[in-house]
Parts: C-alpha cells; structure tokens; sequence
C-alpha cells in the first residue's frame, strides 16, 4: 500500500465536505468551488480507489459502506491536517517555541543578555537559547536560528539587518599616566604599553584618524588576549593603554575609572561600525525571529560614552 498522494488528500477533504454538506453545491460554496468541480473531483477519488463511495439519486446522496469506512477515516485525516495548518500559522503569527541565539562573548554578556528578561516577559511562549562563541558560525549545520556578528564583511547567503552601532575607543586606567607620559599625538603609543586583542597580525597596528589626517602606528606591548572584557581588566589595573568597543568602557568612563586616550583621534573599528542580526533566507520570517530582531533595534542601543572629540 503505497501513501496518499497530494490529489488523493485534496480529494478527501472535498468527499468530506460532500458527505457533510449533503449535497455536491453545498460543498461547492462551502470550498468556493463549483459543482462541477467537486463531482469531478470525488469521482477522480473512487477511481484512483477503485470503490464507489456515495450512491447518487437525483434526490438524495448516500454512503456506500466503503464510503462509511473512507469517510470515518478521511474526517480524521483531514482533522490532522487542520490541525497542522493551525500549528504552522501559530508559530508564523505569534511568537512561540524555541529561539536559538549566537553572539560574541562579551558583547553578547554585556549587551544582549541583560536584555533578554524584558524579551521574555513580553513574550512568554518563548524559551531562548543564547551560545555567546567568538567564532563565525554555521547557522544551519549548528542548528541557530539567528547570530549577532560584529564584522566588517557578512557571508553571502545570509539576510543581515543592522542592530547598533558600534564604536571603539583608546583608553587607559584613570592613575595610568602618573607613571608614563600622556600621548599627545598617535606616535607617542610607539612610546607606551599597548595591550593588543586577538591571536593574529592583523591588531599589529592600530590605524586613527584626527585633525591631522590618518596615523597608522605599531601598537607594541607585553599583552595579547582575545577576550574584550580580559583586556578591559588589564587595562583598569593599569597594565597599559588598550582599543576597546565603547560598550565594554562606557561605565568605566563615566565612573573616571578609565581615561581617553588621545581623545582627538578616532580609532578605526577593527571588526566594524556596527552589530548585526544574520539568519538564513526564508520565504515566511518566524513571528520569533521577526519579534526578536525588532525587540534587539528598539532596545539595543550603545550610545557614545563621552563628549565628541575635539578638532
């Protein structure tokens, strides 16, 4: 016994419709079809069966007893597949399920986590997953429905939807500069501790941009570490000057605890300017996703900790 094909399950409901409404024209409005259409199709249903299934009289319609045994189990069948459909609306129209979620460590902890108590209040069908990796991910072979990626250059096959900007910023503990000399200009550093992020080459050289046009300096130094909130420490505890997102120093900086160094000078993003949402192209968003995304713009803003710089 092979499984009912597409038109045999199409087939079924309009039998089934028939056999309630008791009459083909009454299934026919019923499905916003015509009579026609509805006897042909339940004629093409008990020839595909090789069964009659209602005996038809210019009077009256009536039930073969295959027709009773196909109608019992086809209003089943049917009942399944609405509830199916009812299933699959529920989750395209109201947030509900699962929600698994990647973002980089720290901005992840710092920025996304804090968030996620208000999210979940304002949906409580939700449960969220959060896996904070700083690493790219593969979000269909590790099963996310959404990352949160700090770059400068997105995969091609994804959709990407800015969530905040995102700005970086020298600085150094508040006592810093007791013991070593202010920089006043970027070549000054050559004379500093400069703590670098990440294992690569590419932090070698910290690249500005001031009132004098574009610097590009070695950042040369006794630390390399690829955690954000692992150099802010150092940083604090005075070890030297360190680039870091203004979302990692911001309450540092306005606590006095860390300074800004050569304020006049922006530093270029190493991972870019902005965090982005990235999940995989679908033709019918879920609600879940479409209302985690629209949650994170509202609310996930990482303003400028301090004054604009001067020129």
């Amino acid at each position: 016994m092979t499984d009912p094909t597409p038109d045999q399950m199409a087939g079924m409901t309009v039998f089934a419709r028939v056999v309630e409404a008791n009459s083909f024209s009454g299934a026919a409005r019923t499905l916003g079809s015509t009579k026609s259409a509805v006897s042909k199709q339940v004629a093409r249903l008990e020839a595909q069966l090789g069964v009659q299934l209602l005996r038809r009289t210019t009077r009256r319609l009536s039930l073969t007893d295959a027709g009773q045994v196909f109608y019992d189990r086809a209003t089943h069948a049917v009942a399944l597949a609405r509830e199916a459909q009812h299933a699959v609306l529920a989750l395209t129209e109201s947030p509900r399920g699962l929600l698994r979620v990647t973002a980089p460590l720290s901005f992840g902890r710092l920025r996304v986590v804090p968030l996620l108590p208000g999210f979940l209040r304002a949906y409580p069908d939700l449960r969220v997953q959060v896996v904070l990796l700083d690493r790219p991910v593969d979000l269909a072979n590790e099963g996310f429905d959404l990352a949160i990626r700090l770059t400068r250059t997105l995969p091609a096959d994804v959709i990407a939807r800015k969530l905040a900007p995102i700005g970086y910023l020298l600085c150094a503990a508040a006592g810093y500069f007791t013991r070593a000399t202010l920089p006043r200009v970027p070549e000054d550093l050559l004379r500093v501790n400069c703590l670098r992020y990440g294992e690569g080459e590419t932090s070698a050289r910290w690249h500005l941009e001031g009132p004098e046009g574009r610097r590009s300096v070695l950042a040369d130094g006794n630390l390399r570490v690829n955690n954000s909130e692992a150099l802010r420490a150092a940083m604090l505890d005075g070890l030297g000057v360190a680039l870091l997102p203004d979302y990692v120093v911001a309450d540092d900086l306005r606590a006095r605890r860390a300074v800004r160094v050569l304020p006049a000078w922006a530093p270029r993003a190493p991972f870019g300017t902005s965090a982005y949402a990235v999940w995989l192209p679908d033709r019918h968003l879920p609600a879940k996703l479409r209302a985690f995304i629209d949650f994170l713009r509202e609310h996930l803003d990482v303003p400028d900790p301090v004054p604009p710089r001067k020129t």
